[in-house]
């Protein structure tokens, strides 16, 4: 019987690797996101599987043996996904990525891009392949004010990449300070969003009707 390389409860720098490994065109903090707002879904239609071939664009890499294939899957699903899962308890909020970045116009713009991937992935994975659904109010509210936050993130990263409007380093520091107050509301934010969604995804499940069984 062959031997996993990589247990299911592979670790985050082990699901980095292997998404290097294979080329994956989705950096892993937006996968993680991507992942977690995946999991909230109230999209019944969604799967892990599903989430995990989108990565790759809809189709999984090509792998030279079957081992490689479970190495992937078994990190990015029986590891990553079930350990984001526990974000959908109050007690246990997600955490976006921490970076400590250079007070400098290259340090404020790699960390508004980070952020901004992260959100973007996590709107990437809540909707799936699906152009609207039907969330729960403060869901709905919640993806507001984060679209807020990735807009000015976005002119950060815009202004930060402009190199005919120099900043000094004292502002630049005011900037970056904002960055975590930033990070701190769209977390809080996020969870809401999981928790929301997934009492409504709950509430579904529980009306499904069932079918009256034969009995033999």
């Amino acid at each position: 019987m062959a031997k996993r390389t990589t247990p299911p409860s592979a670790s985050d720098d082990q699901v980095r690797a292997l998404l290097e490994r294979y080329h994956c065109p989705v950096p892993f903090h937006a996968v993680r996101t991507r992942f977690l707002g995946n999991i909230a879904s109230p999209d019944m239609q969604g799967s892990p599987m599903k989430m995990v071939e989108a990565l790759w664009g809809g189709e999984l890499p090509t792998f030279e043996s079957i081992d490689e294939a479970n190495e992937l899957i078994g990190a990015l699903v029986m590891g990553l996904w079930n350990r984001l899962t526990r974000h959908q308890e109050r007690s246990a909020p997600f955490r976006l990525t921490r970076l400590d970045v250079p007070a400098t116009h290259n340090g404020m713009a790699t960390l508004a891009r980070l952020r901004r991937e992260e959100m973007e992935g996590f709107v990437e994975g809540l909707f799936g392949d699906k152009e609207s659904l039907d969330l729960p109010e403060r869901a709905h509210k919640a993806l507001g004010t984060l679209a807020e936050i990735r807009a000015m993130l976005e002119a950060s990263q815009v202004l930060a990449e402009d190199a005919t409007k120099p900043a000094p380093p004292g502002e630049i520091a005011v900037t970056l300070g904002h960055f975590r107050e930033l990070t701190r509301i769209a977390e809080h934010e996020m969870h809401e969003v999981v928790l929301s969604c997934t009492r409504a995804r709950r509430q579904m499940l529980a009306a499904l009707p069932a079918n009256r069984p034969v009995l033999h």
